[in-house]
């Protein structure tokens, strides 16, 4: 194989991730269509898609196109041609200009804002594109959609809760939807604990399932010189509004969202 051939496979490589999002693109109003049919250029045609989801083509006129990609108005115009017009005619379709579509995305966000949608834009494109997530970002993002979501017992939702967890780290694709006009997407904002007392920097901490006493005061930097280190404190607010005070607590126990922990001062 020359250096040619090869040059030609690599772009195609390149480049095919494009085409192949190109192809599952779902035309909408106001999209305009670039129409290509080969060996018959009288043919070719640009048509914008209207209010009602039609496009006008030569010969075979006015076509329906609702919820239709990009690829499956290629096959709808080669089957209407090949119905008396044309022997085995071959149609490729283009996207000349996207319309105007645009979602929001707002929480935990390092640019929120309204953005419009190029294209086919996923989850974590859209993600991407507002500058990615901040560090006070927590674990799932909702997306409020106008048409809403059908649910896995049939039923209908305007809006979903996605696991950035699962999609992000462990890379569940199932997750990473396509965004669709007027979406309006929400980070949530991470859950967090506080470590007060003698810690080498007392702050506010993420939380994370799971973590215990010692794990969050190391975290913290560790105790400091002169803490009591058996006597350490949890202040829990339960979920009537009572506030509640552990003391002395084992350097095992679990802690919770909201959490403060103590750590007092030694005295000998």
């Amino acid at each position: 194989m020359n250096h040619s051939c090869i040059k030609k496979i690599l772009l195609l490589l390149l480049f095919l991730p494009v085409l192949v999002q190109a192809q599952e693109y779902t035309v909408g109003p106001g999209d305009i269509l670039n129409i290509k049919v080969y060996e018959n250029d009288d043919l070719s045609t640009r048509a914008r898609v209207t209010d009602n989801y039609t496009i006008r083509v030569p010969l075979v006129g006015e076509i329906k196109v609702k919820d239709m990609t990009v690829s499956k108005v290629a096959i709808k115009i080669e089957e209407l041609l090949s119905d008396g017009y044309l022997i085995s005619p071959q149609v490729d379709v283009f996207i000349s200009e996207y319309r105007s579509k645009k979602a929001i995305i707002l929480g935990q966000i390092s640019k929120p804002g309204q953005y419009e949608l190029i294209g086919r834009i996923t989850l974590l494109q859209f993600i991407s594109k507002a500058g990615g997530l901040t560090g006070n970002a927590g674990s799932y993002a909702i997306i409020k959609r106008a048409n809403g979501f059908k649910t896995k017992d049939g039923k209908h939702a305007d809006r979903i809760t996605l696991d950035l967890e699962k999609l992000i780290q462990q890379g569940d694709t199932s997750l990473n939807l396509v965004i669709q006009d007027n979406d309006s997407i929400y980070i949530s904002k991470a859950k967090t604990y506080y470590v007060s007392g003698e810690v080498d920097k007392p702050n506010a901490y993420k939380y994370e399932p799971g973590i215990t006493v010692i794990k969050a005061i190391t975290t913290a930097g560790g105790f400091s010189q002169i803490a009591a280190k058996g006597k350490v404190q949890i202040i829990r607010i339960l979920k009537t509004g009572e506030k509640v005070i552990y003391k002395n607590v084992a350097m095992d126990k679990p802690i919770l969202p909201d959490d403060v922990i103590v750590v007092p001062e030694s005295f000998f």
